[in-house]
């Protein structure tokens, strides 16, 4: 793949929306994930959906990217929030007794009464100096415990099908990716993509979309000349989204808030899947 992030995927991204916790999830009522089959369209380098899968109670999440090297990442990246993870015990499970564990995530969206665990308990030095911690089998955490709940994917989700799309999801995750589907894919693409979107979703499920501003297209499409064109050809802008959705089968808009600092602060909206 290029070095050119022409999709979006920013090698560091996350290194300039530095935060312990994603303010874009916690714009999010608390229920949003517990128990839920997540995907996280564009996940990066998995910041957000090893956040999800730890601290939001899902059953599963999947995190799918167009770049191989973010994907590698990704997995590094679940390894190590799992070793910077407040140890579990029998006690803080609430199972004094048995060996088996299989609570969805130690803090909030938790609805088994779990003592919240603290998510950064180890300094990041002791990793950078003895490596990460192994990860036990999944027969003694639960396959929907953190981190067997998490895992990553490298495609194309616009255009490629992935195995975990089979079994549907509850909620569909897509952050600061509208902007990137639409000058690779132009106005079709996008309106593809949405249908995808609500194609792969339960009824009733979620679609959670952080849309760019129509202004930050004019410095992502001087990135190359196959962005530069397909452009000059767009007629949809951000504000159309919102009917397009419907149009498929979504809810009105639900704008849950505004978050983020500089060219990072965006609105994040709620979409419910009402009609197949």
């Amino acid at each position: 793949m290029s070095t050119v992030p022409t999709h979006g995927n920013y090698h560091g991204y996350y290194l300039k929306r530095l935060s312990v916790t994603d303010p874009r999830l916690a714009l999010l009522p608390e229920n949003t994930f517990t128990g839920k089959r997540v995907l996280d369209i564009g996940c990066n380098e998995g910041w957000v959906t090893c956040e999800i899968a730890q601290a939001w109670g899902a059953s599963k999440v999947v995190g799918v990217d167009i770049d191989d090297t973010l994907i590698r990442a990704a997995w590094k990246r679940r390894q190590l929030v799992w070793s910077l993870q407040e140890p579990l015990s029998p006690q803080t499970n609430g199972l004094e007794n048995s060996k088996e564990v299989d609570d969805s995530s130690p803090t909030r969206g938790n609805s088994t009464g779990m003592t919240q665990l603290q998510l950064d308990y180890f300094p990041a030095s002791l990793q950078h100096s003895f490596g990460p911690l192994p990860i036990p089998p999944s027969s003694i955490r639960g396959k929907h415990a953190f981190p067997h709940n998490v895992s990553f994917r490298t495609a194309d989700w616009t255009k490629e099908e992935i195995v975990e799309n089979v079994d549907g999801y509850d909620v569909v995750v897509a952050f600061s990716i509208t902007k990137w589907i639409h000058l690779n894919g132009g106005d079709d693409g996008l309106r593809a993509f949405f249908r995808r979107v609500h194609s792969v979703l339960k009824l009733g499920g979620l679609f959670i979309l952080e849309p760019q501003e129509w202004d930050t297209y004019k410095k992502a499409k001087r990135l190359n000349e196959s962005l530069r064109s397909t452009a000059q050809t767009l007629k949809l802008r951000p504000n159309d989204f919102e009917s397009i959705l419907k149009g498929i089968g979504f809810s009105p808009a639900r704008h849950v808030g505004i978050t983020g600092e500089g060219g990072f602060r965006r609105t994040v909206d709620l979409y419910v899947k009402e009609a197949s």
